[in-house]
């Protein structure tokens, strides 16, 4: 209701003006509208996602020298992401503004504000539902840098411990050695030279069955420890030396010299893999520290094209 005052000769007189009906006060924000814009975003961006999947699982392939590159196929996806936003978040905010009710008597001005809040307000909305929705696919993408980063500190450890983790009970131990890689390094040991007569019986007929699953994962275990403390002790040298020796038929001498070589190799091994680790979690946190920032600016993408879409939509409710 509008109250105008009109002068008269008589005096002031007071005048009440009433708006039409049919034309009460109006909200500033419009929920309903804003409601309807997000719906229909959220609805859009996941057909579009669900559409960049295909496409992009039909061009790459695990075999070499097809499909399509790394690079290719991230800058494709980082493309795809923002066209999405684009198309998505600009659909809901012409539909925020479209819908919206009209203002009566408000400035110009204002309705431009109103009218960007609500495409904000869409894609916000949709935004959040959205993730809401996808949280773990989000959370897996956007972590899996740190995840990996913080599995690169045990990559060594558990490349390095790996041999007494894979050993078992005393009546086990000799098959989980066959069945894991540090178990080749043992089984090298015991090697014989064919040309090397054996010196005693035992070392042409070899140990019984037991005692070698005993001697192998007993030596496993002692090569193990060497690793992970970096160096193999004297001590450990000669034990080991001895057992090589009595099932082989080397010398003693060559058979530490055997120890010594297959243990620099075992060393080497492990740091072959606790690299090729590290290199691995770079790689992914760099990858997903990339993803997180253009995700960000896909964001701030949409965030402007539902806003400037309310405007225009705006404009063409307010001409009808």
């Amino acid at each position: 209701m509008n109250d105008r005052t009109l002068l008269s000769t008589d005096g002031p007189v007071r005048t009440v003006l009433r708006e039409p009906l049919g034309q009460p006060s109006r909200a500033p924000v419009s929920w309903p509208a804003v409601v309807a814009g997000a719906t229909a975003a959220g609805a859009l961006s996941l057909i579009l996602l669900v559409l960049g999947t295909g496409l992009g699982l039909s061009a790459v392939s695990p075999w070499s020298g097809q499909g399509v590159s790394g690079v290719t196929f991230g800058t494709s996806t980082i493309v795809w992401v923002t066209l999405t936003q684009i198309a998505a978040a600009g659909m809901g905010g012409y539909l925020a503004g479209r819908l919206r009710e009209r203002w009566v008597e408000t400035r110009d001005d204002e309705v431009y504000f109103r009218d960007t809040a609500h495409g904000f307000l869409a894609w916000a909305l949709a935004t959040i539902v959205t993730a809401g929705l996808l949280t773990s696919a989000v959370s897996s993408a956007v972590g899996g840098g740190a995840q990996a980063a913080g599995a690169t500190a045990t990559a060594g450890a558990g490349a390095l411990t790996a041999m007494p983790a894979k050993t078992g009970s005393m009546a086990t131990q000799a098959s989980t050695s066959d069945r894991s890689a540090d178990g080749y390094y043992v089984d090298t040991l015991f090697r014989r030279d064919v040309n090397v007569s054996a010196g005693s019986s035992t070392a042409a007929t070899g140990p019984s069955n037991d005692d070698s699953g005993k001697g192998s994962g007993e030596i496993t275990r002692i090569l193990a420890n060497a690793t992970v403390t970096g160096s193999l002790s004297p001590e450990d040298t000669r034990y080991v030396g001895q057992l090589v020796s009595q099932r082989t038929g080397l010398s003693p001498a060559d058979a530490e010299k055997r120890v010594t070589d297959t243990f620099a190799r075992m060393q080497a091994k492990a740091k072959e893999i606790e690299d090729t680790a590290r290199e691995a979690a770079d790689k992914a946190r760099k990858a997903s520290a990339y993803a997180a920032l253009w995700l960000f600016v896909s964001l701030l993408v949409g965030a402007f094209a539902a806003s400037w879409a309310a405007t225009f939509g705006g404009r063409r409710r307010d001409l009808f």
